[in-house]
């Protein structure tokens, strides 16, 4: 019996009609049919592809649509088999698949405005505490020693202070 892939390349042959005419007819792209025509299912993305276009192409050619994706069902399944039984073993997940496994199952309506939250009340608390550690920490620290210190020499025509016994001795 001639594989699905066959039987629509050999309907459309005896109808005379060109991969370009049934492309334009579908509206299918013409990689797509010819991928039809050759069993290449790898092109499509995913198996709903290859059995919607199969449906489209059987109606245009006047075939048995649910016989052929029956016939096609079973192709794909005995494909899938067998890739499966050429499989090296079981893949090993690394930490980034599983790390975005278990992101995808977070509920996100219900996480997020929880660390919203969080963030909120901890960046909050943070400047509480460096507020009263502002407060509680003496202004005049940062002076220094207070004694002037000029770096040029005054000129002479200025007075000297008096010396400081003689300020704590006047009544």
């Amino acid at each position: 019996m001639p594989t699905v892939a066959e039987q629509l390349r050999i309907a459309r042959e005896q109808q005379q009609l060109s991969v370009e005419d049934v492309a334009e007819m579908t509206k299918l792209r013409y990689d797509h049919v010819r991928a039809l025509e050759t069993g290449d299912y790898n092109v499509f993305s995913a198996p709903v592809y290859v059995r919607g276009f199969t449906r489209i192409y059987a109606k245009i050619l006047k075939l048995d649509a649910p016989k052929l994706l029956e016939a096609l069902r079973q192709e794909l399944a005995s494909e899938n088999t067998s890739a499966a039984e050429d499989s090296y073993g079981p893949h090993s997940k690394g930490v980034v698949e599983i790390l975005a496994l278990y992101l995808s199952r977070i509920n996100w309506k219900v996480v997020l405005p929880i660390l919203l939250l969080f963030s909120l009340l901890a960046i909050g608390s943070l400047g509480m505490r460096l507020w009263q550690h502002q407060q509680s920490r003496d202004p005049l620290t940062d002076l220094g020693d207070g004694i002037y210190s000029s770096e040029r020499t005054l000129p002479t025509e200025h007075l000297p202070l008096p010396p400081p016994s003689n300020l704590t001795n006047s009544p």
